[in-house]
């Protein structure tokens, strides 16, 4: 449908611009001592008006003949042609319009059409369609570039959710192999706690399932997924593992993307406190500063490894994952020093779950 016509608020200044041609038109025709203003306002604003919408078919003209098949004589023989048949159009509105005000039987209700002026009023009406095809055409190579900009942006959606089904399949499983393995080391051990951990990791996995399906989740629901996993972790580890978490309250209610410390705090354990004689604890500090979240998550590692620890895959996915939901816009940094691994997140603030992406 017609851009302008299907759209009121378009519609109405489209039909004010053919008014104000219409007022044009009357003091053209007062100017030249054609009419009187009364006569010449009558005669030239309904005609004008009407005229209008008669010129809009030029957008379907201009439709038909795209620019990849525009080849000059034809081009110019089409349009041509529609000008012709529009300046004919208007002169036969201008005449009826004339003609209804002479059955009035009102003075101010007509003009006197000679020939000279019927020549003028038809070139008038070729120009006015020429004109309505030029800007035809700049609307609607404008509406092709936003219909490319709303696909580009579609495909670019399409493509970052399925980057990130792609990342939670890689995560996921890592999450329950773990588990299991722990689960199955304590079975020998200890039965109880064993048994204990098995509940802890059937709720762990709940409330894993239930926010992995949402978007953008609170940093406090993030936070009780990781003591969550860190309960279930310190019936294996004991009082070798312990823990200290220092949110702030406008931090707990900023949105990021769900899973995004987790596996941070698993990476901790894995390839910091696991390997430590005297375990460690692990820290998780988040403040909010100058419109950002800033989450760090800290622990002790051996000062001199004898080996490279890990191959960095968790730390990969989380920047994968931040670049791919923000782009420039969010950042993840790691640093070992002085037998300490410190990981800090720097995310757009933001305590709504529909997050901007353009």
């Amino acid at each position: 449908m017609h851009p302008v016509l299907s759209d009121v608020r378009k519609l109405l200044w489209y039909m004010a611009a053919w008014l104000l041609t219409g007022v044009l038109i009357a003091a053209l025709l007062v100017a030249t001592d054609l009419a009187g203003w009364a006569n010449a306002l009558f005669f030239a604003i309904p005609v004008s008006i009407v005229y209008g919408f008669v010129v809009s078919s030029a957008y379907y003209v201009c439709r038909s003949l795209p620019f990849a098949r525009r080849h000059g004589f034809f081009a110019v023989a089409v349009f041509g042609a529609a000008s012709v048949l529009s300046g004919f159009a208007w002169l036969a509105i201008c005449e009826g319009w004339n003609l209804i005000g002479r059955l009035l039987g009102e003075d101010w209700t007509t003009i006197a059409i000679s020939q000279h002026l019927a020549v003028v009023l038809f070139v008038a009406g070729f120009v006015f369609y020429l004109l309505s095809i030029l800007a035809h055409d700049v609307l609607i190579v404008i509406e092709n570039v936003r219909s490319a900009e709303r696909r580009e942006a579609e495909s670019r959606v399409l493509a970052r959710d399925a980057e990130l089904q792609v990342l939670r399949t890689q995560i996921n499983p890592h999450f329950l192999f773990n588990s299991l393995n722990s689960i199955s080391a304590l079975i020998t051990i200890d039965g109880q706690a064993a048994r204990a951990m098995t509940i802890e990791l059937a709720q762990f996995f709940r409330q894993t399932l239930a926010l992995s399906e949402r978007q953008y989740i609170p940093l406090a629901d993030e936070i009780s997924l990781c003591e969550h996993y860190l309960a279930i972790e310190k019936i294996r580890f004991g009082k070798k593992l312990d823990s200290e978490i220092l949110v702030a309250e406008n931090a707990l209610r900023a949105y990021i993307p769900p899973m995004m410390l987790q596996p941070l705090v698993e990476n901790a354990i894995k390839h910091g406190i696991r390997d430590l004689v005297n375990g460690g604890v692990i820290r998780i500090n988040g403040f909010v500063r100058d419109h950002w979240l800033h989450v760090s998550i800290d622990n002790p590692v051996e000062t001199n490894p004898t080996a490279i620890a890990g191959n960095g895959l968790g730390l990969r996915n989380i920047q994968q994952r931040l670049a791919t939901i923000y782009g420039e816009r969010a950042r993840v940094a790691w640093t070992r020093s002085n037998g300490l691994f410190s990981v800090e997140l720097a995310i757009p603030l933001t305590y709504h779950a529909s997050i901007d992406e353009s």
